[in-house]
């Protein structure tokens, strides 16, 4: 399987804190790769720097083979790069429909974002419903599904996924957890960031575990569910 995303020694400080050390990971086209850890572990920042959006003080992020390093974030985008970042962070003052408008707004093929829509829809059925809607008056899990699908109208090649499970009842982190599996038997590579970390694993074909910055294991998501270390860290998660 060849790989579309690499991360070589990547390095990002705050100020004179630094909140990942020389890290390196790959996905590969199609999986599902899973970047989990303790809050305030790194991930969030390594995906920040994924997309552009904090400058990295080393390292490299290679994607199709070419660095991003000069990339602005919109650029990033352009390339094929779509983050749904943590919170999710939709347009509560606008409706639904004009949320998903405003993923593809990088793009030019009206057909074709036509058609996306529509695919959309099928995926999301509760947005088709209430497409006229104010996304302010999705539920939390509601406005998650339309953060994912939002990213989805964009045409991705990967999805950053950061905290998708926060702050969700425990069905609808059931529900989205299957969404995410949905999204990805269409081919989808994604690169999911989670605390959670047993619900994660369980749908990653590949998982890193990340201490203070540091990648600390490496394995298939299967491996890693069952790791000793993993088990009494995250408390069987």
């Amino acid at each position: 399987m060849s790989e579309i995303l690499r991360i070589d020694g990547l390095c990002v400080n705050y100020g004179h804190i630094a909140a990942v050390k020389n890290l390196n990971l790959h996905l590969r086209t199609g999986e599902i790769t899973a970047l989990v850890g303790a809050n305030g572990a790194g991930k969030s920042t390594t995906l920040l720097a994924v997309s552009g959006l904090l400058k990295a003080a080393g390292g490299e992020i290679y994607f199709e083979g070419e660095p991003l390093s000069r990339l602005a974030p919109h650029q990033i985008v352009q390339k094929g790069i779509v983050q749904v970042a943590e919170g999710r962070a939709i347009l509560t003052n606008l409706s639904i429909r004009e949320n998903l408008d405003l993923g593809a707004y990088t793009r030019k093929d009206k057909v074709q974002i036509a058609a996306d829509m529509e695919e959309v829809f099928h995926l999301f059925p509760v947005l088709k419903n209430r497409a006229q809607s104010l996304a302010g008056n999705l539920s939390g899990g509601e406005q998650q599904m339309l953060a994912i699908a939002r990213a989805l109208m964009a045409r991705p090649k990967v999805l950053l996924l950061d905290e998708p499970s926060m702050g969700l009842a425990p069905l609808m982190v059931q529900e989205i957890f299957r969404v995410i599996q949905q999204v990805h038997q269409k081919g989808l590579t994604i690169l999911l960031v989670e605390q959670n970390v047993r619900q994660a694993l369980k749908i990653a074909d590949r998982g890193y575990v990340l201490e203070n910055g540091q990648i600390v294991l490496e394995d298939s998501g299967a491996a890693l569910l069952s790791n000793p270390k993993v088990i009494e860290a995250y408390h069987g998660a």
